[in-house]
């Protein structure tokens, strides 16, 4: 079962293949809770995806209403059952996968893997730092909190980095999750800066 890389580096953190340090708070272990086995049949999961950012930087490609599909499929190699995400929006469509059936959250990998490489895009900075840097929050630094009668884990990965001063207004990142349901995919996830004039954002919502 091949996963393209670097998304595979956020699949196995997220299917918990060993590679994950102890997660130091509530807020880490709900986002990368064991939402598996998971048998979708012939039924699929869709997310409304949308991108937004600074148009002057070169590569960037904004997305509107876009679709990120989780969908049951099975492995040529052996048979088995395996999940695959459909990804389509008007400048890109594309498979990616397998993902084991049991585990985390194939659509949280995407997630993350796209925040950083849209990150990495912006500012020019390194992807690697990006994201292990977004993971050290997740593991290590997030907090629980109540909006509107629905429970969120919020992180702030960039806000006492070394670095900050260079990251353009990324030190305002703020990733949100809906954790009301740790036992069901996450139902919005988003990344947001709140830079005067940056405008980025990310947003997955479950439809």
């Amino acid at each position: 079962m091949k996963i393209l890389r670097p998304l595979a580096l956020w699949a196995a953190l997220a299917t918990g293949l060993g590679l994950a340090p102890a997660f130091a708070d509530e807020a880490g272990e709900l986002v990368f809770a064991e939402r598996g086995p998971r048998q979708l049949g012939d039924r699929t999961i869709t997310w409304r995806l949308d991108v937004a950012g600074p148009a002057t930087v070169e590569g960037f490609v904004p997305v509107t209403d876009g679709r990120i599909e989780l969908a049951e499929a099975v492995d040529a190699s052996d048979g088995e059952a395996v999940l695959e995400l459909h990804e389509d929006t008007p400048h890109l469509k594309r498979t990616i996968g397998p993902y084991p059936v049991s585990g985390g959250d194939p659509a949280l990998v995407f997630f993350l893997e796209t925040t950083a490489r849209e990150m990495a895009r912006i500012t020019g900075g390194s992807p690697f730092y990006i994201r292990n840097r977004i993971k050290d929050a997740v593991f290590r630094g997030g907090e629980v909190v109540e909006v509107d009668g629905t429970r969120k884990a919020v992180f702030r990965p960039f806000q006492d980095d070394k670095n900050k001063d260079r990251m353009a207004g990324f030190d305002t990142l703020e990733l949100t999750f809906d954790v009301a349901d740790p036992k069901q995919p996450i139902s919005s996830m988003v990344a947001a800066t709140s830079a005067e004039g940056l405008g980025f954002r990310i947003s997955m919502v479950r439809q």
